[in-house]
């Protein structure tokens, strides 16, 4: 194999499947980067046999070949080039020559052959959305999976499709995030849970232009995002996810209108009196057209009042600071909703279309008032 490639256009396609090496694992096929010019184009693929991704790299084939490379090494090889043409040439035995300007690279490669190429999709229903919307649907739901794995359901995300309608969800046992979109088509009913880390993953890939698309495609155990020169596949979830419906509700004795960047911003405050990793609650008093917030640590204490719009009855409520401000964070409206019900429920961020939907359960604390 031989080719001729910008060193820009190599790194860009490296940085993309480098998302898909495997960092843990006995193959060490699994740790490499495949270059596959044996027919018309020069294609990159790296593979962890839970997710896949293939991209298109821009570049002359002197000589049709596939040639496996380890994967870190190859990244910093190309990534300390100069910002030349690089040529990649490798023999029958694997022996694999790297030139740029002055600069000569000879490593061991490993047969292409050996590799796990990624599994056959069949394509068959298609959903076509922009890069845009999928990319902010992950930023406002995927903070609030699980970050172990004691239960795998909740490292992932929830697709809901029914009709034109298009639902996220995301839980990890101390709050629900939900986003929801319409389609410009209608499709069958279909759920599936993709893992986080695919999408996480798939996030950082995406230039996220609101005319480039994306197609997604579903089997029972596979999903494939298709955009630009690049394919992704993942492994989905197995198993019924939550019934998560039943956990909302649209009743409340109190409802907050507020200033969504004034209450992000005076949580933030607060939080300079909790050190990492200390579990103290926020403690919101809400009545009067006021909302008092008031933190007590080892540190100190804060307190400050936000002006709100109150319908309903005065609450007393404590939460997780970081939890309100990752819900918060992601919202774009100027005013914002909260439901609450008691002290002991949770609250419910959300818009009257029920576009987005986060719910937090609160915590207790010892009332020194």
């Amino acid at each position: 194999m031989k080719i001729t490639c910008e060193k820009n256009d190599l790194l860009k396609s490296i940085n993309i499947v480098m998302k898909a090496v495997s960092t843990k694992t006995t193959m060490p096929i699994l740790e490499c980067i495949l270059i596959d010019a044996s027919t018309d184009e020069i294609k990159f693929t790296a593979n962890d046999m839970e997710l896949g991704i293939e991209t298109k790299v821009g570049g002359t084939i002197l000589e049709n070949g596939i040639i496996a490379l380890e994967a870190r090494l190859f990244s910093e090889i190309i990534r300390k080039l100069p910002e030349s043409d690089v040529t990649i040439s490798s023999d029958s035995s694997f022996n694999t020559l790297i030139t740029c300007e002055k600069a000569k690279f000879n490593i061991m490669g490993m047969d292409g052959e050996d590799f796990s190429y990624l599994p056959y999709v069949e394509r068959d229903s298609c959903v076509s959305i922009s890069q845009f919307t999928l990319k902010e649907l992950i930023r406002q739901t995927i903070f609030s999976i699980a970050q172990n794995e004691s239960n795998k359901m909740m490292t992932g995300e929830l697709f809901e499709i029914n009709e034109n309608r298009l639902r996220v969800i995301s839980l990890d046992g101390h709050r629900i995030s939900i986003r929801k979109i319409e389609l410009k088509e209608k499709y069958g009913e279909k759920k599936i849970i993709v893992p986080g880390k695919t999408l996480i993953e798939i996030s950082k890939i995406l230039t996220g232009g609101t005319e480039d698309m994306v197609d997604i495609y579903f089997t029972e155990n596979h999903i494939v995002f298709e955009f630009d020169q690049t394919v992704v596949v993942s492994r989905l979830i197995e198993g019924n996810y939550f019934r998560v419906d039943q956990m909302l509700s649209n009743d409340y004795n109190t409802k907050v209108t507020i200033n969504k960047k004034m209450l992000f911003d005076c949580i933030d405050r607060a939080t300079l009196m909790v050190k990492e990793g200390d579990k103290k609650p926020i403690i919101l008093n809400i009545s009067n057209d006021m909302m008092e917030l008031k933190i007590t640590s080892q540190i100190g204490t804060m307190d400050e009042m936000i002006d709100i719009t109150l319908e309903g009855n005065d609450i007393k409520i404590g939460f997780n600071p970081k939890f309100l401000i990752d819900a918060l964070r992601v919202i774009d409206e100027e005013t914002i909703d909260i439901y609450y019900m008691n002290p002991k429920a949770p609250c419910f961020i959300r818009d009257e279309k029920e576009n987005y939907i986060y719910l937090i359960l609160p915590v207790n604390f010892i009332d020194a008032a």
